[in-house]
């Protein structure tokens, strides 16, 4: 740890920097270029362009062997305004490093340089740096253009910082951890009409949203398995105008997010919201366009890199530290993509919590990645490294 805590005051140099430069999504430009250019500066080979503003390093080890890993972190922000008032606050109006992309990118930057110092190990490391996780398909753009056949990889690493977790504990689990997650919108157009003169000739478009808002709750409760966890939310309603209450809208807009772990829970939310909308537009006499899409499916650990995971991170912040079967996560995480394509893991890093209980939440205009915890990320990564690429290793069981 010494020779990784040599690095911080560079790495917190990096991370701030990045926070300040905030880029979304496919246009991570100045982003990409940094981190090319670092890699390039310790030595490393650098693949630029994948998947569009994807950055890959290559690393190779010095003793024989041809396995490989890739080790995978994000790189894009989101539209929020900042609030935090730090000095490398957003220069970028309106776009903010919201989820700690920035100190995921410095982490693996720090691994980078580490790896790249000592080559003692055996086989190849990916160093993947993806743009676009935050809903613009940055991991399936990857994927498309050849990320796994160009760079090719046994393995597959992610690893996320999770504020309301103190410094110093990871988080992980087998099998489904976090939720494919979607956005559906409901359309539904009538007549219209005078709400007061004529309410009787008009399709009156705020009752069938009211029955469809509600009949969205029994889905969960009555169609989808106990034994398996979902949720369906409403996030907007807008129909008509303020300025003109008496009028009926002919047009009344609801949307919102579903969230599950498996495909068949995927098939009987689709169903079921699309029966639902149909029918009871039909019952009051309007129609309906009824649209759901699905983003990244749910992130499934996969049992073997799980235990390689708990292991490396029980070395390095103890195993008491370490919660290796934590509860699911409805959250959303385009790894997932990467999971379904290769075995491997994505493992949560505490971002601190206050002492009176209290953090900000990724998301937020007021988060803000906490630099204490590079060097305890930078340290998995090269343990993630040592653990799967030593020579005779041998395979960590149950921990």
């Amino acid at each position: 740890m010494d020779k990784i805590n040599s690095y911080q005051p560079e790495l917190v140099a990096i991370r701030r920097d990045i926070h300040a430069h905030p880029e979304m999504g496919l246009e991570e430009v100045r982003t990409a270029a940094l981190v090319a250019g670092k890699l390039r500066e310790w030595g490393i080979e650098v693949t630029e362009g994948v998947g569009g503003t994807g950055v890959v390093g290559t690393v190779k080890g010095r003793l024989p062997g041809q396995r490989a890993i890739g080790l995978r972190a994000d790189m894009d922000a989101l539209s929020i305004p900042e609030q935090t008032g730090k000095p490398y606050a957003s220069t970028n109006a309106g776009v903010m490093h919201a989820c700690g992309h920035d100190g995921h990118t410095t982490m693996l930057l720090g691994a980078a340089k580490h790896l790249a110092e000592h080559r003692d190990f055996s086989g190849t490391v990916q160093l993947i740096f993806q743009p676009a996780e935050e809903g613009r398909g940055g991991a399936a753009a990857m994927l498309k253009d050849g990320l796994f056949e160009r760079f090719p990889c046994d393995a597959v690493y992610g690893m996320h910082n999770m504020p309301g977790i103190p410094v110093g504990k990871f988080s992980i689990r087998k099998g489904p951890y976090m939720a494919s997650a979607s956005r559906w919108q409901a359309i539904f157009r009538g007549n219209g009409g005078h709400g007061g003169a004529s309410p009787h000739l008009a399709a009156d478009l705020s009752i069938v949203q009211a029955h469809f808002v509600l009949g969205l709750q029994t889905i969960v409760g009555r169609n989808v398995p106990p034994v398996e966890t979902a949720v369906i939310s409403v996030g907007y309603i807008g129909g008509g105008s303020n300025l003109s209450v008496n009028v009926m809208p002919s047009e009344l807009v609801v949307s919102g997010t579903a969230r599950c772990f498996t495909y068949a829970t995927r098939d009987i939310i689709n169903a079921r919201m699309a029966e639902l909308a149909h029918t009871l537009a039909k019952l009051h006499g309007a129609t309906v366009e009824f649209t759901i899409d699905w983003g990244a499916p749910a992130v499934v650990n996969h049992d073997e890199q799980v235990d390689v995971a708990v292991a490396v991170a029980s070395g390095v912040v103890g195993a008491e530290h370490v919660e290796p079967n934590a509860p699911p996560i409805t959250g959303g995480e385009d790894f997932a993509y990467m999971l379904e394509a290769k075995p491997g893991a994505f493992i949560f890093i505490g971002n601190g919590v206050n002492a009176d209980g209290s953090y900000h939440a990724v998301h937020t205009p007021l988060y803000d990645f906490n630099d204490a915890i590079i060097p305890l990320g930078v340290a998995w990564w090269v343990g993630i490294v040592q653990q799967e690429l030593n020579m005779g290793r041998r395979r960590v069981r149950l921990i």
